[in-house]
């Protein structure tokens, strides 16, 4: 596949053939390569390491990772800052050639270089880690996984999604045939979404 056509970016659950066979209901919605068109579109001309992070900078960080810290920071009265995201140190991190930004040897490359002035190799090289959630194992557990089976189960999953398909995503993880913990928080927590907001439910 193209690049265009591959990386739709972080938030990435499900392709469209998955998408059609999971809801039960038809949408216009547009598939995620139309979404990121856009921006593909301004940077042609650029490597595909730079496209894809063009991509992340502004629909992923924008409309997810971002958006999200803010929520749950301002609701649990926390400042949260984002000093990359500085206008100035944006304008430099553009400059920097890809070479410096990714390689063989490291992500982060120039960053991680820069620690190395000031702190051990020990946290200059640390592994990236954004701030992670359990839920892969949370998940294999009897009382969450019994938690998420009765919604994937309940009225409202059964209007709109073909349940069957979900509880085997749900049992696949569970028995680790395969790694549907983002895919089944993604359902999840649009039931309770859909619950918070249009219920009460039966379910």
């Amino acid at each position: 596949k193209k690049l265009e056509d591959r990386f739709i970016g972080n938030a990435y659950m499900f392709t469209e053939e998955e998408r059609k066979k999971l809801l039960k209901i038809k949408t216009d919605a547009p598939s995620p390569a139309e979404v990121v068109k856009p921006f593909y579109d301004r940077v042609k001309d650029k490597d595909p390491v730079t496209k894809m992070q063009f991509v992340d900078l502004n629909a992923w960080m924008v409309g997810d990772i971002l958006l999200k810290a803010d929520k749950m920071s301002m609701a649990n009265s926390l400042e949260v800052r984002v000093p990359f995201l500085d206008k100035k140190i944006m304008e430099l991190a553009e400059r920097i050639p890809l070479k410096y930004r990714v390689n063989d040897e490291n992500t982060k490359f120039a960053m991680r270089k820069a620690a190395l002035r000031r702190m051990p190799e020990k946290w200059a090289g640390k592994k990236k880690l954004g701030f992670p959630v359990p839920t892969r194992v949370w998940l294999k557990e009897d009382k969450y996984y019994n938690i998420v089976k009765e919604k994937f189960t309940g009225e409202v999953a059964q209007k709109y999604f073909n349940t069957d398909m979900l509880v085997k995503l749900l049992d696949d993880h569970k028995n680790g045939k395969a790694e549907n913990s983002r895919r089944v928080w993604t359902v999840y927590t649009f039931l309770i979404w859909y619950k918070q907001f249009f219920g009460p439910c039966s379910d």
